[in-house]
């Protein structure tokens, strides 16, 4: 990584936030033993408290589970509010080694090249290794952007054909235009972005004003290309083996889908302990109990 590229992101990395995100933040950490505490997600844009902020929790030592991240939901109340969050876990070596493109996962560098705050830090090393592995991600996910995208055209235009490419990749459904969106809410962030990851790649340019053409031999190209396919092809098997494992895994799942129902439907669903403890066994009993209060509502 250049030194150019580890200033802007180690700047952009003290983005502020809210004293409450902030003492989340210590809360997971210092519970956890972790090494850092990211905050990303529309609520570190917006500053606000609303709905469920998401953090990323980064553990010391090697990747325990095989099938990672470990999600969590957790609520709090603090100085009067309470607050939501999504708790991923996993290891800062293995997120670092993701980040690098080092894995079959198709989700870290495309998600962490886009903004994070950093608001909670065991010690200076840790930061340092959190800024190497974004800087990782923004050469990743920069690399395959000038693959994938045009032969020449804007910054915009290489990072809309990045996330189009990541989109088609997993298992998830976003709108047409979910791409523009990222880019216009996060216009400073990407802003300058994507040449400077270029120059840390190792990949020459011309710029032309707001044009840019990168120079990839085809060897490279096809290189890069095959290294997104053998992912691609994975994404989706991937995301479900995540989204099977996170039926067993996902702490606090029915305080979740109780609070989401709540907020969608007006509805209250009670959280029994055995409900807390067993949601796929509870659920035909809360379908049962949510059709009965909605054919109340009417």
């Amino acid at each position: 990584m250049t030194t150019a590229l580890a200033q802007r992101l180690d700047t952009a990395l003290d983005r502020p936030v809210r004293s409450e995100v902030a003492a989340y933040a210590r809360k997971l950490g210092e519970e956890a033993g972790a090494l850092a505490v990211l905050f990303y997600g529309s609520n570190l844009r917006t500053g606000s408290l609303e709905g469920v902020l998401d953090f990323y929790v980064l553990l010391p030592g090697p990747q325990r589970e095989r099938i990672w991240p470990r999600v969590s939901y957790r609520e709090w109340d603090y100085s009067g509010e309470r607050l939501r969050a999504k708790i991923a876990t996993m290891s800062l070596t293995q997120f670092a080694k993701a980040a690098r493109g080092g894995s079959r996962d198709t989700t870290i560098w495309a998600r962490f090249v886009q903004p994070s705050a950093l608001i909670w830090q065991a010690d200076d090393g840790a930061r340092t290794r959190v800024v190497e592995a974004l800087g990782a991600a923004a050469i990743t996910a920069g690399r395959l952007a000038a693959a994938v995208g045009p032969a020449s055209g804007t910054a915009d235009d290489y990072w809309r054909a990045l996330f189009r490419a990541t989109y088609q990749a997993e298992f998830r459904i976003e709108k047409p235009g979910r791409e523009n969106a990222i880019l216009e809410v996060n216009a400073d962030h990407f802003d300058g972005l994507l040449p400077l990851a270029w120059e840390a790649a190792g990949i020459p340019f011309e710029r032309r004003g707001d044009v840019l053409e990168p120079a990839l031999v085809d060897p490279e190209r096809r290189r890069i290309l095959a290294w997104w396919r053998s992912r691609a092809r994975l994404g989706k098997p991937l995301n479900l083996l995540r989204l099977a494992k996170a039926t067993t895994t996902f702490d606090g799942a029915a305080d979740y889908a109780a609070w989401k129902l709540h907020r969608h439907t007006g509805i209250a669903l009670e959280v029994t302990p055995f409900r807390a403890r067993h949601p796929l066994l509870a659920a035909p009993g809360a379908l049962v109990e949510l059709w009965r209060k909605r054919r109340a509502q009417r």
